[in-house]
């Protein structure tokens, strides 16, 4: 695996897979999810994912950074189970705390 310069102290410390019932109550905003146009560096390719706000109500609080009021920085198969879809290489690298329901990846 690349290392990106992702903080591994804002993750989870292995993915936090769902349960049925909270992919259920996820299943509903999916078709809301919006994906950017790629953009890219001299680096890397990024694009930004704005899940729907009130989705956020319905992630589980283990996905949550507590002193940050965002999201963790998800693993693949945490941001998969949220109903992302997206071509495999993604990474999620940082949360638009300002908009903590804009997830960038690169």
């Amino acid at each position: 695996m690349v290392n990106m310069d992702i903080d591994a102290t804002r993750r989870n410390k292995k993915p936090r897979p769902l349960s049925d019932s909270e992919r259920e109550r996820l299943d509903e905003f999916i078709e809301s999810i919006h994906y950017s146009s790629r953009y890219s560096d001299d680096h890397f390719e990024y694009r930004h994912v704005q899940l729907p706000k009130q989705m956020l109500k319905a992630i589980p609080k283990e996905y949550f950074d507590g002193s940050r009021g965002t999201l963790k920085l998800l693993w693949e198969d945490e941001w998969r189970a949220l109903g992302i879809t997206q071509s495999l290489g993604w990474e999620h690298y940082e949360v638009h705390e300002p908009e903590p329901h804009i997830l960038l990846f690169k």
